[in-house]
């Protein structure tokens, strides 16, 4: 028997901004059983609105199911898969790593080549901000790895549709009323 391996689906989600959305939301789907391996939240252009993104372990089913689950609360205004669309990926992370006055400028060096920024200078360690797709992220990590790293926070995949209004190109059979602006041409 072949084992096909998990897709990665980036979903987004417009809902009201209100206290208990986001509990809401998680437990929802986690009490339906979906991986979600990444969920960023945060204030829309829209006063009153959040614009949520989800990362999504799973095939088409999946996802939508996830879309229609998401559509049955209340507070969610528009959800829309983005995973075939043009779209810009980006993850932020602080990064502490253990620095000597030997070593901080090994240190400094690449964060520079990451173009990178030390927001944090201390005796014994630095904090690293850096932002990219998940790959620059996690290539920095690895290089930082021999100096000692203390802590590390990621904040998850952030994305958005390249060129006009986000849209979506896939609808899902939940998608029962156009939440959203007309469809345009996505330049990729």
């Amino acid at each position: 028997m072949v084992e096909l391996a998990s897709q990665y689906h980036t979903i987004t989600a417009v809902v009201e901004d209100k206290p208990g959305v986001l509990a809401r939301v998680a437990s929802m789907l986690s009490r339906r059983g979906f991986n979600i391996s990444n969920l960023s939240v945060g204030h829309s252009e829209t006063p009153g609105l959040s614009r949520m993104t989800f990362v999504v372990e799973g095939d088409e089913w999946v996802v939508e199911q996830v879309t229609k689950q998401l559509y049955k609360l209340i507070d969610v205004v528009r959800v829309s898969d983005i995973s075939d669309d043009s779209i810009v990926i980006r993850e932020m992370a602080l990064v502490k790593v253990k620095s000597t006055p030997e070593t901080r400028p090994e240190i400094m060096q690449i964060v520079d080549i990451f173009r990178a920024n030390i927001v944090d200078v201390a005796t014994d360690a630095l904090i690293i901000e850096v932002t990219g797709d998940e790959g620059k992220v996690d290539a920095l990590v690895q290089l930082l790895k021999p100096y000692s790293i203390k802590e590390t926070m990621r904040t998850g995949r952030v994305a958005m549709t390249r060129g006009g209004p986000a849209t979506g190109s896939k609808k899902t059979s939940a998608d029962t009323t156009d939440h959203s602006a007309p469809d345009t041409e996505v330049v990729p």
